[in-house]
């Protein structure tokens, strides 16, 4: 569990993980030593897991998102698919499904062209991917990392919200 300091801490990094332990001690008017260990105790638990910067894709030339639904031959919780998709750099999610579909990719690449070398090359190579159902994004109306957290009194009455 997490107590209003931490989810203050998380969704302070969340919004901006640039923020220092000293804008955080001075908003929870704490010593920045004690920020410090907080974050550090918040990563070593495996709550805060990594810190990154946000690219737009277009300005990299990534101007196409495609959603792929694949299904897949393989022994059952092997993840052995997942890891090969996982593996094709244009891939930013593999995601593991109930249901008819085995995996749901979403990758960034430049155009048609590529997203068409991408299946060609690299999924088909995977052996034991039996088909591919592709969805092509039109625009972008939400897309964030960040986890909704619960509210705390503490994060109220400081106005950080969620």
């Amino acid at each position: 569990m997490l107590d209003d300091v931490d989810l203050h801490i998380v969704a302070a990094l969340q919004a901006n993980a640039r923020t220092t332990n000293a804008e955080l001690a001075r908003e929870l008017d704490m010593a920045a030593s004690a920020v410090l260990e907080r974050v550090r105790k918040l990563e070593a638990r495996g709550v805060i897991t990594a810190y990154e910067a946000r690219v737009a894709p277009k300005s990299v030339g990534a101007m196409l998102t495609a959603f792929i639904f694949v299904r897949a031959e393989e022994r059952p919780f092997t993840g052995e698919t997942g890891k090969a998709l996982a593996a094709v750099p244009q891939v930013q999610e593999v995601h593991n499904l109930a249901g008819e579909d085995c995996y749901l990719v979403k990758l960034r690449v430049r155009d048609t062209d590529e997203l068409t070398r991408v299946l060609r090359e690299r999924f088909s190579a995977i052996p034991s991917i039996t088909s591919t159902r592709t969805t092509i994004v039109l625009e972008t109306v939400k897309e964030t990392g960040r986890l909704h957290l619960p509210t705390s009194a503490r994060l109220a009455s400081a106005g950080a919200g969620s």
